[in-house]
């Protein structure tokens, strides 16, 4: 006799052991996070017989662990041709009753934490807290400070009042000849920035940041390589807007060119930051601060095309959400990245680099070559430092033409 678990899952015999009464709703969350009927089929399944496992093993609900999940893969292996989902959609199971409740989290063994990483945490949670940097500025900082505290005190003790200027200068000299030149400038920007921290907290008296040796570098070393008009006008018409997929890319695509956004802005873009009646977006820039930009007609065009013909139902706020299961915003700005790539690739575009970062380039670019001021194009790409924008004065070639001087004697 056949069981009806879900509209789109019947079972050959009614579902038995701890399990059972949860299978309904196993398949209605594994429906409402956009898995495929065929999925959704595949997982209910096993999770089926895994329950019908469980009761012949005299395990109850409660004790249920994901060592059983392992256990019993191990004898679908031997007794049933296995399929290659069966351990993701186990994994899903355990954490669907895990989030109803039903199964406890299981205890991790705890671990001695090194003195110097429970530094480095505190130092990470004061980037992050009190500093209001991007997570991307912190994930960079921290592991050259983990090495610079394992360095000086190894698994001992981070008594931080002994540290000393020779401890400073020696772990860079040791370290910087083995990285590439923004690496080695990145490594001894983090070590400042701890240092001042660690004076900050009192736990050392002298400016051992100002004992931070400086790594040789050329003023402005590199023109930023940005990708052209025409060739983000091919990219732009090559994709396919007829998908949802394509409605998607294109939007990402457009904001990345019109607006200059980096990647990680827009991955986490949610749809309370765009204000349809001002047509303005407000967007977090990496130091956490908001800014509010005008959004041009094309751009918002594009992303209400995709919010009504190609965005998948989900409780999400994020604007732009993964075409694949579990449905869901991007996790970061690797997702955006790898869109960009393949997009390129596809258009066989042969553009100065694989990234999203090329797009904040060529605008800069081309508001320089239509009369923008370097503070203009500072305040659009959001950067805190004039510094940073300095950088596009070199790609002015007209500009800089007009400052020479004649050749004597004139042209010949």
């Amino acid at each position: 006799m056949k069981y009806t678990v879900h509209d789109q899952v019947i079972l050959s015999r009614a579902p038995e052991g701890p399990l059972a009464g949860y299978l309904a709703s196993f398949a209605n969350a594994i429906s409402a996070q956009g898995y495929s009927a065929k999925s959704m089929k595949q997982q209910v399944r096993i999770a089926a017989c895994f329950s019908r496992w469980l009761k012949q093993k005299g395990v109850s609900v409660q004790d249920i662990s994901f060592d059983h999940a392992i256990r019993y893969l191990r004898y679908r292996a031997r007794h049933v041709r296995p399929y290659l989902g069966d351990r993701a959609a186990l994994s899903h199971l355990i954490d669907f009753m895990r989030s109803e409740g039903v199964i406890p989290v299981e205890k991790t063994a705890t671990r001695r934490v090194p003195p110097a990483e429970i530094c480095a945490q505190a130092y990470a949670e004061y980037l992050r807290d009190a500093q209001a940097l991007a997570t991307a500025t912190v994930i960079n900082y921290v592991p050259f400070v983990r090495d610079f505290l394992h360095h000086c005190f190894g698994n001992g003790t981070a008594n931080l009042s002994r540290l000393r200027a020779v401890d400073v200068v020696g772990f860079v000299q040791l370290h910087a000849p083995r990285l590439h030149l923004r690496r080695a400038k990145l490594m001894t920007t983090a070590l400042r920035s701890f240092l001042r921290y660690v004076r900050y907290r009192g736990d050392v008296t002298l400016d051992l940041a100002a004992a931070v040796p400086v790594v040789a570098n050329w003023s402005m070393p590199s023109i930023p390589r940005a990708i052209s008009a025409e060739q983000t006008r091919h990219l732009l018409a090559s994709i396919d807007r007829r998908t949802s997929v394509g409605l998607r890319d294109y939007a990402i695509l457009l904001l990345l060119a019109r607006l200059g956004l980096r990647s990680g802005e827009v991955a986490f873009l949610e749809l309370d930051d765009i204000d349809w009646r001002a047509g303005q977006v407000s967007v977090r820039g990496k130091s956490g601060q908001r800014s509010e930009l005008p959004l041009p007609a094309d751009v918002g065009k594009a992303i209400a095309a995709y919010l009504r013909h190609g965005r998948p139902h989900s409780t999400s706020r994020r604007v732009f959400l993964r075409a694949r299961a579990p449905i869901a915003g991007f996790r970061g700005q690797s997702g955006i990245g790898s869109l960009v790539r393949h997009s390129l690739q596809r258009a066989g575009i042969d553009a100065p680099t694989m990234g999203a970062h090329q797009f904040r380039h060529g605008l800069a670019t081309q508001m320089l070559s239509h009369g923008a001021s370097l503070s203009e194009i500072g305040e659009v790409l959001g950067h805190r430092d004039p510094q940073t924008t300095k950088i596009y004065s070199k790609v002015d070639i007209k500009a800089l033409r007009t400052l020479a001087l004649p050749w004597p004697g004139g042209v010949r």
